[in-house]
Order: C-alpha cells, then sequence, then structure tokens
C-alpha cells in the first residue's frame, strides 16, 4: 500500500511562487523579507499542511523556536503550581490567547513555566540562558519580585506584562490603571452616587495601587475627599470578605468600585444577600471586562482591560527583541475605555 508523500519546502514554493530559499527564510525567521511575502509563504505552508523540521530550523537559526511564559507568583511553589487558579481565571487564559495570536503565525511555540520560589526563578534563568527558550513573556504577580531584574542581567530576551514595580531596563506593555479607576469614578459620579467605595487588589501590586490611586484622585476632583477601600486578591472569595466589611462598615453605600470582574462577582453575590438591589440601591463597577462580566447578574459595568491586544503586542516587542538585543528598552501602554452594562 502507498503511502501519502508529506509536503516538502518545494511545495510550499510552488503554491506561494517564490524560491525554495524565500520560503526557507520566511519559515527560519530570517529578517530583512518582505512582510508581504511573509504572508503569502504561511498560507501556502497552511495550504499545503507543511510542518518544518524543528531541529533543523534550530541548526541554522541557533534557536529553539520557543518563548516561554512565565508565570511569577509568591504564592505557588515549584511542586504545586497553582494550576487550578491558572485555568480558573480568566485573566490567563485571554493573554496565552493574545500570545498564541502572534507567535502561531511565526511557528512559534509557547511553554508555560510558574516559579514562585528564589531557587525556582535561578534555575528558570539558567535554563533560559542556556538555551532551553529563545525569550520569556513574563507576568509579574508579587509586589516584590526579583525576577524581572535577573532576567535582564542574565541576557535573556524578556517582556511583562504590567510596568515593573520597580526601575528595572525590561520591555513592557501596560494598561493605564490610573484613567481607567477615573472612569470608573467619573461614571459613578454621573450615576449621582454620594456614598462610594472600592474593593482593591493587594495595595502593594503597581496595578493595584495605580487603580485605587486614580480613583482617589478622580473623586478628590470632584470633593469626596475620602473613601472607604477594603483589599482583595483578585479572587471571588476576597472580593465577597471585602464588601461584606465595607457594608458592614459603611451600610449607607450607594456606589462600589471593584477592581477586578472576579471580586465584582463576589461583592455582588454579598449584596444579594444583603437585600440590596443593583444598580437601584447600590451601582458596581468592575475592571477588566472578562467572561466574568458578561456571566454576572446583572451583566456588570466594567472597564475593559484589553488583555488579548496587550499580549499580542508583547508577543511582538518579545519577537522583536529576539531579532535585535541592541533595541531600546521599550513601552507601550494602552488606553482603557468604559464597557457599560446593567449594574451600573
Amino acid at each position: 500500500m502507498r503511502t501519502e508523500r508529506l509536503p516538502t519546502l518545494e511545495d510550499v514554493a510552488r503554491i506561494a511562487g517564490v524560491s525554495r530559499a524565500t520560503v526557507s527564510r520566511v519559515i527560519n525567521g530570517i529578517r530583512n523579507v518582505d512582510p508581504q511575502l511573509h504572508e503569502v509563504v504561511w498560507d501556502a505552508v497552511g495550504r499545503t499542511g507543511y510542518v518544518p523540521n524543528r531541529l533543523a530550523r534550530s541548526l541554522v537559526t541557533r534557536r529553539t523556536g520557543t518563548v516561554a511564559l512565565v508565570v511569577s507568583d509568591s504564592e505557588s511553589h515549584d511542586d504545586d503550581p497553582f494550576m487550578s487558579r491558572f485555568f480558573a481565571d480568566p485573566y490567563f487564559g485571554r493573554v496565552v490567547g493574545g500570545l498564541m495570536s502572534v507567535l502561531r503565525e511565526r511557528g512559534v511555540q509557547l511553554a508555560l513555566q510558574i516559579v514562585g520560589t528564589d531557587d525556582g526563578r535561578k534555575r528558570l534563568v539558567g535554563d533560559l540562558r542556556n538555551g532551553q527558550a529563545d525569550g520569556a513573556i513574563v507576568l509579574s504577580l508579587p509586589a516584590i519580585d526579583p525576577l524581572p531584574r535577573m532576567l535582564t542581567e542574565g541576557g535573556v530576551p524578556a517582556v511583562l506584562i504590567g510596568r515593573p514595580a520597580e526601575p528595572v531596563p525590561i520591555d513592557y506593555v501596560d494598561l493605564a490603571n490610573d484613567t481607567g479607576a477615573a472612569l470608573a469614578a467619573e461614571h459613578l459620579l454621573a450615576r449621582d452616587c454620594q456614598r462610594i467605595g472600592m474593593i482593591s487588589g493587594p495595595a502593594d501590586v503597581p496595578a493595584s495601587s495605580d487603580r485605587v490611586a486614580g480613583f482617589r484622585r478622580a473623586l478628590a476632583r470632584r470633593g469626596h475627599g475620602w473613601v472607604p477601600i477594603e483589599s482583595g486578591n483578585f479572587t471571588r472569595d476576597s472580593g465577597e470578605a471585602a464588601m461584606r466589611t465595607l457594608l458592614a462598615g459603611h451600610p449607607h453605600l450607594d456606589g462600589v468600585f471593584v477592581a477586578n470582574d472576579l471580586m465584582a462577582l463576589g461583592a455582588l453575590a454579598v449584596l444579594r444577600e444583603a437585600g440590596r438591589r443593583v444598580p437601584e440601591d447600590v451601582a458596581v463597577v468592575g475592571f477588566d471586562d472578562s467572561s466574568a462580566a458578561v456571566a454576572a447578574s446583572p451583566a456588570l459595568t466594567t472597564v475593559r482591560h484589553p488583555l488579548e491586544d496587550m499580549a499580542a503586542e508583547a508577543a511582538r516587542l518579545l519577537l522583536a527583541r529576539i531579532d535585535d538585543p541592541g533595541m531600546r528598552v521599550s513601552s507601550v501602554i494602552y488606553e482603557p475605555v468604559l464597557v457599560e452594562r446593567e449594574s451600573a
């Protein structure tokens, strides 16, 4: 019985209408190839079903064709890397989707690495320096995290999603979190809310502190000199606990800004238990515009956090850094928008 022949570089070149050498350069990520040719070649790759030989490619390019998605977290341990949290939180899924939208087109694979100890971080940097991946996209969750500096000092190409907590010469992509929080404040004020509170994330996490600062500043400019704030850790349970504390201390609240949608789900549950109608008695604004916002009852008014776009840009920055290690350190800051639904 004759087996079907596997597609070759020559087949791709014939379909694309270019030379075999051009196909090889595109697939191997060689620079200075016309961007239009990239599209034509990768379209032909898809049509033929050609699968690049990763070993041969690595010998040509001295690259692995893999980048690491590194989650650096103080709560995880190398033998128990909080995988349930990773898959349950829509934040992480949105990041992976955005990364793959860029990496897939370049034939680059994504390897997940989760580290939660200093020894784990040291091993990770050593592995990356030894060529286990070409670079790293980093989600740094602890308030004080040595990993971004360890990567830059180790010469590992890396891009951070979210600004670094301390000055580090590392490329990063971030959201104007203070602006987003100000949008939430303005919306609650426009609804004539007068007794406004907030549920924040951990106070020492940069995105969380930026949201607190932006919310307080916007309210202060409108005459609200003090805002009661309870903190959570971006989980639904912590949102429930914070909302109970807020209500106990400030039973006449008529507006609440919650610093992410998962915590807002918890806050909504507590308000229902307390017999407080949303938005008639208490208006609630979240932050992220994740799947949790749409699933909420009532549907959650929230600040859009374009994670997919940010992750895609982080992937592009990393690929550029891998191609040109000497390029200047870059930052890309996205502007948030308010998405109005039923909760406020």
